[in-house]
Order: structure tokens, then sequence, then C-alpha cells
């Protein structure tokens, strides 16, 4: 059976369960539903899975299960059942070792590897994904989402509509940004929404190009991704703090990233002037920082990778305010990859759907626990939990010995949660103290430690960013390191 091989080797993914959801009009005709439960036995001789589907007629779907063996000691993943000639056979496929650990089931840890902690991939939001993939999994049949086209009565035509809604009604649950009566254009994530928002605000037909700036320490890729077509419209022009406007014929656009990129601190424009604001509102959820008001600005940016860990899924959305700012940007989206990928979009829409309804039903006086008094299938209080457990534990590591120290945050009252709460960035903003460290990276790197320096980011090379929203593993791999660090 098709389906079947497809389920089974597309679905064992660490643990012996795995959903996925079909349309109901789409299944298997000729197969009965017994007490609302549908059991495939294994189509191949010796094969020891099984694939079930469960009735779930809220949604219109079945949702369908695989069984299987594999395992991967938890620190890989299983794919499929199409032999990697350097893998051993496991279950007819073969386990994809995380970083730092090897052999044919994953189970030995590499003690002398390097931990790239260079970017922010966010995968420490898998095991929670395992645990509640259920909600979450989707098939898309080859017929579907063919055209071009998604909603052409709409400024951004190719944004799905069911997306859209889910977008909206996130942020009217988590209360940390204004939707009614704006405009939403989604992008390749937010660093394609945040070149549309350059275009899209970089007035036509002057004769130098508009200034970019963002106060220091700022986000590493603005300067690089604003110079790196070497743009005639506009340019990379440096620390917001030091930019002053000569005359109105001064142009700029100052760039605010809130919570910090790579310091973790609430901000704000910086210049006192005329010039447009771009708010990247990545990190202003309720597991990094207290949810203090709605975020109410001209132009906003989000995205799924920081929100829920759907990094590879490359869907990010912009707020917009102006009607002709948000048709500018879906012009620039048009012409620069003629709209965005409808796969990815559908499985953002079902991701922030199973998010939402996670909280339904319940008051917000429901949400002052966090995961460890039965709210694990909640990723705002998982996420909470588990970065208010890792800064810990990394403030603890840092301080047996005076050679680094990290940013001391202020406790803010959190609307989501209903308590107060400390900010816990997705990045740590890590101090090298010592005389002789005056390159903290190349201190690291020594120790097996790959980090981004401070001088990508406006600020001195005592200064690195390191990542701790990787997996479970790499980053206590990062504490061991850094406590023997002398």
């Amino acid at each position: 059976m098709a389906m079947n091989v497809f389920l089974l080797t597309s679905l064992l993914y660490e643990k012996n369960y795995h959903p996925i959801t079909i349309p109901r009009n789409l299944w298997g005709k000729g197969k009965s539903l017994v007490n609302n439960n549908l059991c495939m036995p294994p189509q191949e001789e010796g094969e020891a899975n099984t694939v079930c589907a469960v009735d779930d007629p809220s949604h219109n779907m079945i949702v369908a299960t695989a069984g299987g063996q594999a395992t991967c000691s938890g620190h890989g993943y299983y794919v499929g059942n199409n032999v990697s000639p350097s893998q051993p056979a496991l279950n007819g496929g073969f386990c994809k070792c995380h970083a730092c650990f090897t052999d044919h089931n994953c189970s030995t840890l590499v003690s002398d590897c390097v931990l790239n902690l260079d970017h922010g991939d966010p995968t420490m939001f898998e095991s929670f994904w395992i645990e509640n993939a259920q909600k979450s999994a989707i098939v898309i049949l080859g017929w579907q989402l063919m055209s071009y086209f998604a909603d052409v009565g709409n400024v951004c035509w190719f944004l799905e509509p069911e997306l859209a809604k889910e977008i909206r009604s996130l942020h009217s649950l988590v209360g940390n940004a204004v939707t009614k009566g704006r405009h939403l254009v989604v992008g390749t994530g937010s660093t394609q929404l945040f070149q549309a928002a350059l275009y899209a605000l970089s007035p036509p037909g002057r004769s130098k190009p508009t200034n970019v700036i963002s106060a220091a320490p700022y986000y590493s890729s603005y300067p690089v991704v604003t110079d790196y077509l070497k743009s005639e419209i506009y340019r990379w022009a440096g620390d917001a703090w030091m930019y002053k406007q000569t005359s109105n014929e001064d142009y700029y656009i100052e760039l605010v990233t809130s919570p910090n990129n790579p310091d973790g601190f609430t901000r704000e424009a910086v210049v006192n002037g005329s010039g447009p604001v771009i708010y990247d509102l990545a990190y202003y959820w309720p597991h990094y920082t207290p949810i203090t008001a709605p975020a109410d600005q001209d132009l906003m940016l989000f995205t799924v990778s920081k929100s829920t860990g759907h990094a590879g899924s490359r869907i990010g959305w912009a707020i917009v305010k102006d009607l002709e700012v948000a048709k500018k940007m879906t012009k620039y989206i048009e012409l620069n990859t003629i709209g965005v990928s409808k796969d990815s979009q559908l499985r953002a829409t079902r991701i922030l759907h199973s998010v939402s309804s996670s909280y339904a039903g319940e008051s917000i006086f429901d949400r002052q626990g966090d995961s460890s008094t039965g709210q694990e299938h909640r990723v705002f209080h998982h996420g909470s939990a588990l970065m208010s457990e890792r800064w810990n534990s990394l403030r603890d590591a840092v301080s047996l010995n005076r050679r680094f120290t990290l940013p001391v945050f202020e406790p803010g009252f959190c609307t989501f949660f209903r308590r107060h709460t400390t900010p816990r960035p997705a990045f740590a903003w890590l101090k090298c103290e010592g005389k002789e460290d005056e390159d903290c990276e190349k201190l690291l790197k020594s120790n097996r430690i790959i980090s981004r320096s401070g001088r990508h980011f406006g600020a001195p090379q005592t200064y690195v960013r390191l990542s701790i929203i990787d997996r479970n593993q790499t980053f206590n791999l990062l504490l061991d390191r850094l406590s023997t660090i002398h």
C-alpha cells in the first residue's frame, strides 16, 4: 500500500508514535472505521510496524499514526528505509546523528567535538514537537497548492487566508502585537521581509541612497544584508547612537530589534528624527521576555523561527499599518520570489493553530503555572520553563570563574503569564573579563566553542554571542566547557 509505505518511511522520528493528518475524503476506499479507529497491518513480511488512524470529526480529518522500533538513542533521528551507504541499517533505515554524537544508533559521544553556537538554530523545540506531534503533523498531496495565487482580493495575494487567520489569532492570544486594522505580508523568513521593508520605505528618485542604521550592539546580519546587493536605493550607515540627521534631505531608516539580538534588552528607536522605523520583534514572545503590552508600531516583523522553533519552514510575517507600504513590500516579494511557499504556509498554519488551540477554553489566570504543573503541551510554558532552567544553569557555570560575565535583567510583569518574569534571551551576550582576553571569540575557539564575535554587532571583541537554543545535549556540553575554562 503506497500510503502505508509513505507513513512508515516518513514518520518514524526518534519515538514510536507519530501522527499525520489526511483529509477524510482522501483516505483509501474500502477501509472501514471500527470504534473510530482504523489500523492497517504490516504490508511487508517481517515488517514490525502498524499504521493506525483516529477519526477526528472536529477538523474533517483522519489522523494517522505509524509505529516502529528505531529510536537513535535520543541523539539523532531516523531516516526512511533507503539505507545510506555509510550507515548500517536500522529497521530498514538509518540514524542521522546530532552534532557530537556518532555510531549506528548515535549512542557514542564525541567528547572533543566542536560546538558550533554561532547561529541561533532553535532545535531546543524538537523535544516539544515530538511530544506534541499529533497536533502539528500534516500531509500535502501532490495536486494540492499548485497555483501561485492564494487570495487575489488581498493586498498580499500569495498569503494563505488560513495562515492570516492563525497569525491574528495567535497575537490576540499572546497580546504581543496589535493586528486589528493592519495589513499582513508573509515572507520567506523575516530576512526577506526586512529587505522588502527597506525597499518599500526608501523614497524613489533620490540622488543618494537612504541611510540604514541601528543602535549597537545591533543584529549582525543588518549590515551584511543591507549592503549585499550594493543597492543605489539604500546603504548601511552604521550605529544609530552616532547618527546625526543633518537635514531633511538626509533620509534614514532605523532598525530596532526588541528584545535585542544579541544582548536581550528591550529596545526603542534612539534617533530623534523624521525617519521611519522597522521593528524586528522576532523574540517578543513570552518564553523569552515579559509581554508588557501589545506592540503598536507602524511596521513590525515576526517569524515562526523563534516563536515555535520552525526555522526550516522559512516563514515570517510583517504587520503593516500603511496600505501603500504593504503594497510595495508585496511587490518586492513578488519580484524576488513570486510569492512564498504554500507548503511552508500550510505547515505554519497547522503549527500556529496547534499553539493557539492548546490554550483554548482557559482563563488568563490558568497560565500562571509552568510546564512542571502539567502544562507541557503548551509551547510558551514549555519554552519559558526550559529557558529559565538554561539561564540559571548558564549563570552557575559562568560564576565558577571570574573570566566571564553575563547581562543582568530586571523582571517585569508579563500580561500573558499573569506574573512577573525575568527576560531569558535566546542568546548569551558573554563578555570576557580577563586582561589577556581581548579576543573572546578566539579564547572560546581554543576550547572548541564557535561563537560570533562582538565586532559583527558593532561592539568590542571582548564580547561574543552564544546561541542557547540548541538541543539539550549541545547546551550541556557548553556548560561543561565554560565551567572548565580558567
